[in-house]
């Protein structure tokens, strides 16, 4: 029995409209959310023509023809401005009769190449439980036929397999939103031996470090902390009869751990550090989910991840913007200063769920709206745009080429004392057990 994808009614007709501009083929990508028993696509976006594209090629048309390179970029891009619970679930492609024979084989190679380029960027792992299966949907352009199938993206040498694919239409008009605000104040030392001091790098590995602490964050629903596997929606009302139904919103708090369990080892190292990176401000941060008895946990899981891409994502934005306007080659003199982008949320036209985008304070509307109609071939209006946060900053300390003769000294004095500190434990336990063993041959021996 194959996976069953529900699909948002609007999406049929988006469909159809692209096959009659179809020159030979188009394709795109499925957007929505997995779960154990079904999945749900709300959007199909085609992928944004090149200007290369436009000259007509000499010969038959063939698929291997497809930019894999431009079609994964796309993917990257639009999994920015998706929020918590939303991902690429699979590709299109809407292609002329002569060029079906060879269009699975052409949808197999992008949902691999796709899923290996947003799983790069991923800060964090998927569970084991999860779903891990992609969809590949061709469409032929004149008989309007719709196949769908479905390929493992953790098996490399997975097969495809027949899916369902049923349209319904008001899909997400009873999920559920959660919301909340984190403060971040994240300080990320440069250490003296990185290459040509990489603050990407260096950027990665600091929120490396911190999405473990969001991971192991406790999350309060509504003011409340909830079993794991218990139902999201337990306990809440139904919508009945003629009652327009609307999303429903749950605020949650994220309390982050101040320290390790006493369980956990603790150690301490020292290291030569020429600069720091210091990421401060607060984010605002959306998930959503299915209504179908959901899991308290695939909530919180959709929100934590919305939390930590935010922040990669906008982390990768600023950097992307200053190879752009500063090189690569240029070196880090003295203090800088920069502004992270900030987060807007906007409606999606038939669907209850809002994407997102991040827009520099320079950045006009329409720039934004552009970026809309080209990733996701939806036009927005200004006034739909909601800019939910205040600035967040970067401040990158000075960077020194190499660490003074003052540092390796005090280096040296901070060695010691550390390892001064940590011996002096090993110390005193062993001066209390020869006392005890001194106390119990006294007391046996009276």
């Amino acid at each position: 029995m194959g996976r069953t994808y529900l699909v948002e009614e609007g999406i049929g007709q988006y469909l159809t409209e692209l096959s009659t501009k179809v020159k030979p083929y188009v394709t795109g990508l499925l957007i929505g959310q997995c779960s154990p028993q079904r999945d749900y696509v709300i959007r199909a976006v085609r992928t944004p023509p090149k200007e290369q594209q436009q000259e007509e090629s000499v010969g038959p048309p063939k698929l291997g023809s497809l930019d894999e390179e431009w079609i994964t970029t796309h993917a990257s891009q639009v999994s920015r401005m998706l929020p918590g619970g939303l991902l690429v679930l699979g590709v299109f492609m809407i292609a002329t009769p002569e060029l079906a024979k060879d269009g699975q084989n052409a949808l197999r190679k992008l949902i691999f190449s796709v899923e290996k380029s947003l799983s790069k960027r991923r800060l964090w792992k998927p569970a084991e439980e999860e779903v891990s299966d992609r969809a590949a949907l061709q469409i032929c352009s004149a008989t309007k036929k719709v196949v769908c199938r479905t390929y493992d993206v953790q098996d490399p040498k997975s097969s495809a397999k027949p899916a369902d694919w049923k349209y319904q239409s008001a899909l997400t008009a009873t999920w559920v939103a959660l919301g909340c605000t984190v403060n971040v104040n994240i300080h990320i030392p440069l250490l003296a031996t990185s290459p040509n001091h990489d603050l990407e790098k260096n950027t990665k590995n600091g929120l490396n470090r911190w999405s473990k602490q969001i991971e192991d964050s406790v999350f309060l629903i509504n003011g409340q902390v909830k079993d794991e596997d218990t139902e999201l929606l337990e306990g809440q009302k139904k919508f009945r009869g003629n009652t327009q139904p609307s999303i429903q919103f749950s605020d949650v708090k994220v309390l982050t751990q101040l320290c390790q369990g006493a369980s956990a080892r603790s150690t301490a190292t020292v290291q030569v550090c020429s600069g720091s990176i210091n990421l401060r401000g607060a984010v605002k941060c959306r998930a959503y989910i299915h209504s179908n008895k959901p899991k308290v946990k695939e909530a919180i899981q959709a929100l934590k991840r919305d939390i930590i891409n935010t922040l990669s994502d906008r982390c990768e934005i600023l950097f992307e913007d200053l190879i752009l306007n500063e090189g690569p080659q240029k070196k880090n003199s003295g203090r800088e200063y920069h502004v992270l982008p900030q987060r807007l949320f906007v409606p999606v036209a038939g669907s209850s769920v809002m994407l997102s985008d991040y827009k520099f304070g320079d950045e006009a509307a329409g720039e934004i709206q552009e970026r809309f109609v080209e990733l996701l071939d939806q036009p927005v209006q200004a006034e739909d745009m909601h800019i939910a946060e205040d600035i967040s900053t970067v401040d990158i300390c000075p960077v020194t080429d190499s660490p003074s003769d003052t540092q390796q000294a005090q280096l040296t004095k901070a060695t010691l004392l550390l390892k001064l500190q940590q011996n002096m434990g090993l110390v005193v336990a062993a001066a209390v057990a020869v006392l005890a063993s001194i106390f119990s041959f006294n007391y046996f021996s009276d």
